[in-house]
């Protein structure tokens, strides 16, 4: 099998997926070769009783702490935990430079490391110039705390001044983008269900950004619309039904018959074998869902068979 191009989501980790199933899908996929876990500080606010996020980072903390030398790359994010209980999406920690330190210390701390492979903006601050924001995140990948930095649910555009803008100051630049993708798109100017930060759908000149900038990693969440290419429990929501889904599932189906895959583990490979490629964010709430998340974004497609999807 092929290594898989994918980041295991453990945003429920700790709170609605219980420790011990959590670990057992951890264990497994660490076993099938998966290298990215994801997390973020403010995981899962919304899920706890408390109000606040922290779960997931600290129970992947005490899985690592049991698993003493385990090979697995870190990416965790700062600035979208709220400030009070019900607060989102109104009233965040934001991305000012003490704000970012003292989250990630608490990450680190949370998480029982000493650093992080990628560590993200996760979420846009305007109050925050640019010039401050590359300055602290630039800090951070000389202090040793991360290894690369990333941004996400940002536009496009915001991006390529941020970059620009850590180019002419001479600190470490963003090379990752993360932004809301899947084979499946909604309807032009629909506002899509569950998806509270609109600038975090990955646009058309995102992906051209990624195509023109193939040192940038591009990693998109929400890959497989959280199991409804697989699930007849979990009908398409409306900004999904217009004709071009059709086609695009009539494509699909017939990709994923001809593979002896789900259609959600051909989205996987779609995502991993295309340009650009793109690493999904993939949730598991079972180990037999990491088992074929794996598979999925381990199989890479013939020229014919992207073209058959892309055509659709």
């Amino acid at each position: 099998m092929n290594t898989p191009t994918m980041a295991l989501g453990t945003m429920y980790f700790g709170t609605t997926v219980d420790e011990r199933t959590a670990f057992s899908i951890l264990d497994r996929y660490a076993e099938l070769g998966g290298a990215f876990i994801d997390t973020s500080d403010n995981y899962s606010f919304w899920t706890s009783e408390t109000g606040f996020g922290g779960q997931s980072e600290a129970l992947l903390g005490r899985w690592l702490a049991s698993n003493s030398g385990v090979r697995v790359r870190l990416s965790t994010k700062a600035g979208a935990q709220p400030t009070r209980v019900g607060g989102f999406p109104d009233h965040l920690e934001g991305l000012r430079e003490d704000v970012v330190r003292g989250a990630m210390a608490k990450s680190l701390e949370r998480l029982g490391v000493d650093g992080v492979d990628l560590y993200w903006a996760h979420v846009e601050d305007p109050t925050v110039p640019v010039e401050d924001l590359v300055e602290t995140f630039g800090g951070l990948v000389r202090d040793g705390l991360t290894a690369r930095w990333g941004v996400s649910n940002h536009p496009s555009w915001l991006l390529e001044r941020i970059r620009a803008t850590a180019e002419r100051a001479g600190h470490p630049q963003p090379v990752a983008y993360q932004e809301r993708y899947s084979y499946l798109q909604p309807a032009g100017g629909m506002a899509v269900e569950g998806q509270p930060v609109p600038l975090g759908m990955l646009s058309p000149d995102g992906l051209d950004f990624l195509r023109r900038n193939p040192s940038f990693d591009g990693w998109v969440y929400t890959a497989t619309l959280q199991g409804r290419y697989d699930r007849n429990d979990r009908p398409l929501e409306t900004e999904y039904r217009h004709p071009g889904t059709e086609r695009r599932l009539a494509a699909l189906t017939r990709v994923a018959t001809a593979r002896g895959l789900r259609p959600g583990q051909v989205v996987l490979a779609w995502l991993a074998s295309g340009s650009p490629a793109l690493t999904p964010i993939v949730g598991a709430s079972s180990v037999e869902q990491v088992e074929q998340a794996v598979v999925g974004a381990s199989t890479i497609l013939t020229e014919d068979e992207l073209a058959a999807l892309d055509g659709a």
